[in-house]
């Protein structure tokens, strides 16, 4: 189970590692079962990426793989992605930015982030989990 105090500190890494690209971000932790845990939105970052963090740390979660799988995964298959979306309520957000967090194999949930590319999105995220002493595969 991913606790408070870890997702408080992957969000305190990535805004870290964002802030050392000069990007204002907003990321959200997302526990295995996508019920989000923590939140926070660096001064600057798009009101919008409060959202667009949100639905990439549950897509994210919900596969257990970067967020970018599932946007290259859909990248054919529009019609079902909306689907999916739909039937997840907006959710699901098959965008490259978000990872997921695993401690010993086991899945705890998901950081997504939204401000930047997502190429750094994902990368800051990348680094807050891996600075964590958590890990983004089993």
């Amino acid at each position: 189970m991913l606790t408070l105090d870890e997702a408080q500190s992957l969000c305190v890494a990535a805004r870290e590692a964002a802030s050392k690209l000069g990007v204002a971000m907003s990321f959200a932790v997302m526990d295995a079962a996508g019920h989000l845990v923590f939140f926070a939105r660096m001064d600057g970052a798009p009101w919008v990426s409060a959202d667009v963090a949100q639905g990439k740390a549950w897509t994210a979660a919900a596969y257990g793989t970067a967020s970018a799988a599932q946007k290259d995964k859909m990248a054919s298959m529009p019609n079902f992605a909306g689907a999916i979306t739909t039937m997840t309520h907006g959710r699901f957000t098959p965008q490259t930015g978000a990872v997921p967090v695993y401690r010993g194999g086991t899945l705890l949930g998901a950081l997504g982030a939204s401000g930047g590319t997502g190429e750094e999105d994902e990368a800051v995220c990348s680094t807050a989990v891996t600075e964590s002493g958590l890990s983004i595969s089993r």
